[in-house]
């Protein structure tokens, strides 16, 4: 074989393994924990929600102009939201979704797919409650849980309670809509494109983002608007990753009570530890930028919600997560590959989260403590002991799903 053969065969090889292949679960979740990081210390925590509810309210301050009125719930649009390619959160749900479809086009795994018509019902009703679950808690999966844990926050805590029974009680309906329910199976396709076209959408992905990278970071008028740059890139290193290895959290929560199986249970895991280190690193003693500015905000996802406000926030999440088949990041970037049931999801996740936490703010009911404390754990016991619980907590979890791998006794009955 000559040395252009064997080259040429190397690259193929890579391509197939960082474009093609399904990532390992492991791999997968300390990747997802070194870009939380990274985006972290490049400016703030990512998150899902941010940017549904950006959508949201772009969406209700539309209606509120259609109808021309400011009365009932439309009160709280009179004023245009930040425009979705400025505001950060939207940033990133944008980068998020472009870089799982570049990973989807580059894999040759992009298509339209079309669901049966009772899960575009589904779809409805999952948005709404996914959207109010996150509304209480202060976050999705992702701001409620993975990343409330990893800024070392209690509210984690207390939203992974109310995920794990929303997610068991989400699969016994499940169990029940497959026994009782029969309408609707029909209406289920794919609609494919040649392989060549996937190809160039990508490409044309991949150009966009640059774009849009370039043209924010060169923006000398605003550091805010300066920072989108690397923000939307790593976003879209998030959405690649995760997307590439079907890395989805209510999974982890879904397959010890469905199947057994807890092999994404521990990458989820993992990744918080990684990001619950990282964190400590960035906020211990409060590191200051050239530019005097702290490193990272300490109270980032550290919300008023350590009491019934996490709790029920995270079972209504978890019932409607379960309905969609995705949590708050599975569900971008299965829209990135074309999941048509996950983009009926979208707008009725960013309407009811857009509404309830705008009723929310303008009753304080965080601020008054009514979803329950702010609970910093640094505050309380410091950087050292806050991690040790974490790691307790986390060792935990890991014992309680492979027990029950091996046992099978958390496992719904059908």
């Amino acid at each position: 074989m000559s040395e252009q053969s064997v080259v040429v065969t190397k690259l193929k090889g890579l391509y197939k393994a960082f474009c093609q292949s399904e990532w390992n679960p492991t791999i997968t979740g300390i990747l997802v924990g070194f870009f939380s990081v990274l985006i972290m210390a490049w400016w703030r925590p990512w998150g899902a929600v941010g940017a549904l509810r950006n959508w949201g309210d772009w969406m209700m301050y539309g209606l509120a102009s259609l109808f021309n009125t400011e009365a009932g719930v439309f009160w709280y649009y009179y004023e245009a939201p930040r425009s979705i390619l400025v505001d950060s959160g939207s940033v990133i749900g944008i980068g998020f979704v472009l870089g799982a479809f570049v990973s989807a086009c580059l894999g040759k795994e992009f298509a339209l797919r079309i669901p049966p018509y009772r899960e575009m019902v589904k779809a409805v009703i999952a948005g709404i409650l996914m959207g109010i679950g996150a509304s209480l808690a202060g976050g999705c999966n992702v701001g409620g849980f993975y990343n409330a844990i990893g800024n070392l926050a209690a509210n984690g805590f207390a939203m992974m309670v109310g995920l794990v029974f929303g997610v068991v009680l989400g699969l016994k309906l499940i169990y029940l809509e497959m026994e009782h329910i029969s309408w609707g199976d029909g209406g289920a396709r794919t609609i494919e494109f040649p392989k060549a076209i996937i190809s160039l959408l990508g490409l044309g992905a991949i150009v966009y983002l640059v774009y849009k990278a370039y043209g924010y970071s060169a923006n000398e008028d605003s550091d805010y608007v300066a920072m989108l740059g690397g923000v939307i890139l790593i976003a879209a290193a998030l959405g690649y990753t995760m997307q590439r290895g079907r890395w989805c959290m209510v999974q982890g929560f879904r397959e010890p009570h469905m199947t057994g199986d807890c092999t994404m249970a521990k990458s989820v895991m993992l990744s918080i530890m990684v990001v619950a280190i990282g964190a400590a690193v960035l906020k211990y003693a409060l590191p200051l930028r050239a530019d005097g500015y702290a490193v990272l905000n300490p109270m980032h996802y550290v919300r008023g919600t350590f009491g019934w406000g996490a709790v029920v926030g995270g079972f209504i999440f978890g019932v409607g997560a379960m309905f969609a088949g995705g949590c708050g990041s599975g569900t971008l970037w299965r829209v990135g590959e074309g999941q048509v049931k996950l983009m009926i999801v979208v707008p009725f996740f960013a309407l009811s989260t857009s509404v309830l936490t705008a009723w929310l703010r303008d009753h304080d009911w965080e601020g008054e403590g009514m979803l329950g404390k702010y609970v910093y754990l640094p505050d309380v016991m410091g950087h050292g002991p806050t991690l040790l619980l974490i790691a307790a907590f986390l060792l935990i979890w890991y014992l309680v799903v492979t027990w029950n791998e091996e046992t099978n006794k958390l496992i719904v009955p059908m």
